[in-house]
């Protein structure tokens, strides 16, 4: 791991198109601001993580676990019951 000391305003590249920006120094908190080209994601490591077990968890599903009246990206069909 690579340990780097800035102060508020000072920016670390990664690579060519990142730039990380101490933005404010509160306490114990520390702002960031980051500027990356749209194609490249960006997220907190707890919303990272969450977003590779959601992943893990989809891959594992069957066809066949999938009711035939489910719509994609939603829970089965919208439709009341009866309907």
């Amino acid at each position: 791991m690579l340990v780097l000391s800035r102060q508020r305003d000072e920016t670390i590249m990664i690579g060519d198109d990142v730039e990380i920006t101490v933005v404010d120094i509160r306490g114990d908190k520390v702002r960031l601001g980051i500027t990356a080209p749209s194609h490249v994601p960006v997220h907190r490591k707890e919303v990272y993580d969450a977003i590779k077990r959601e992943n893990r968890e989809a891959s594992r599903v069957r066809p066949e676990d999938i009711p035939p009246n489910a719509k994609p990206g939603g829970k089965g069909s919208d439709k009341p019951d009866g309907a």
